[in-house]
């Protein structure tokens, strides 16, 4: 098949890292891929996979944004030239934009919903699904039959996948600590944190749990990695709470097997969560994690077996969840090797490519 994958843009996040991890997958399995989307730093590695990019205009959250009509127009003439069977988006302007290409060169539209999204009068009138819509967990899958309508028939349940070669590589201990150094880590345990800096992906409830945590074992660190909007007022609570000395902040890296390799627990507690790609990756790399018991996040953690789930926006529940796996490391170590294998067994990129190729097939008939 050729197959034209449509985003908003490829910097660091899961729905990107979703794309790229896609489209390999994709290649392996001997499919004409092209990628566009407005650019980011993750273009560098489809261009390690020889796998082209398409830049298109499209950095906007707006579905009405004139923009749009200049990529539509460019990708009009992509679709027709070549051929392409499949166009496959991945955000709400990709998705309105991949509606509009479908109508015009007679290719087959198929979605991936990544999340939650209120139940608008526009996302319910022009729903923009596609022939298939993928759901990646669960609790998305939900969402879309009772929040927009969508028949069951027309979801496709694909976790998310991940290479497992890349993570499951083992680190030495002088590779941990250059890896700290060059972080600014000092001695002392590492809990970690690789997100967008987004009030949805509840920093602020991590920071504040620190307090106690630190409290409680001195030395502790939280690393933060990632960039977003609200790295101020994260930088400003720490400082706030006498926790200047025990947050480190640190840019998105495309190396994130190498930060998680420092860890000695993985945290992700967000307000809202389609599945958590770097939960999966974490428990690849062996780190014991601690989550929100929120949407799709069951899918991956299971409680007191592969990892712990606290509730949401309650921090000295994960003060006291964090402190378990730092202070018990049978346990800490039980977990991970736990989580380890359910990930091998159920997350691999092969299996989302196959079950992918097999949506796609479906949504041509």
């Amino acid at each position: 098949m050729k197959i034209l994958i449509l985003t908003t843009h490829l910097r660091m996040g899961g729905v990107s890292i979703y794309v790229v991890n896609l489209a390999s997958a994709l290649k392996k399995r001997n499919h004409k891929v092209w990628v566009s989307s407005s650019g980011g730093e993750l273009v560098k590695k489809l261009r390690a996979e020889e796998i082209a990019h398409l830049k298109s205009n499209i950095d906007t959250k707006s579905e009405l944004n004139p923009k749009l009509m200049a990529g539509i127009y460019r990708l009009y003439w992509v679709i027709k030239e070549n051929g392409i069977d499949i166009i496959h988006t991945n955000t709400r302007v990709a998705q309105v934009m991949g509606e509009i290409l479908s109508f015009l060169t007679g290719a087959c539209h198929v979605s991936t919903c990544h999340g939650f999204f209120r139940p608008g009068l526009g996302r319910r009138l022009f729903g923009c699904w596609g022939k298939k819509v993928i759901a990646i967990s669960d609790a998305v899958r939900e969402h879309l039959v009772n929040d927009f309508d969508v028949p069951k028939t027309r979801i496709a349940l694909i976790h998310n996948g991940i290479n497992l070669e890349v993570f499951d590589k083992p680190h030495t201990q002088e590779d941990k600590k250059i890896i700290k150094r060059e972080l600014r880590l000092k001695e002392g345990p590492v809990v970690g944190i690789i997100a967008r800096l987004s009030s949805v992906k509840g920093h602020k409830f991590i920071i504040e749990a620190m307090k106690a945590v630190v409290r409680d074992i001195d030395n502790a660190q939280l690393l933060i990695v990632g960039e977003g909007e609200e790295e101020q007022n994260l930088k400003d609570l720490a400082k706030e709470l006498g926790l200047s000395d025990s947050v480190i902040f640190a840019k998105f890296v495309l190396d994130t097997a190498g930060v998680l390799a420092v860890m000695d627990v993985f945290v992700l507690y967000s307000i809202k969560e389609g599945l958590g790609l770097a939960l999966i990756e974490a428990l690849c790399c062996g780190v014991p994690v601690v989550a929100s018991d929120v949407g799709g996040v069951y899918s991956v953690v299971k409680d007191g077996t592969t990892g712990l789930l606290v509730p949401p926006k309650e921090p000295f529940a994960l003060a006291e969840a964090i402190l378990k796996l730092l202070k018990d490391r049978q346990l800490a170590v039980k977990l991970a090797e736990s989580g380890r294998r359910f990930v091998r067994a159920n997350f691999s990129l092969e299996q989302m490519g196959l079950k992918v190729e097999a949506a796609y097939k479906e949504a041509l008939k």
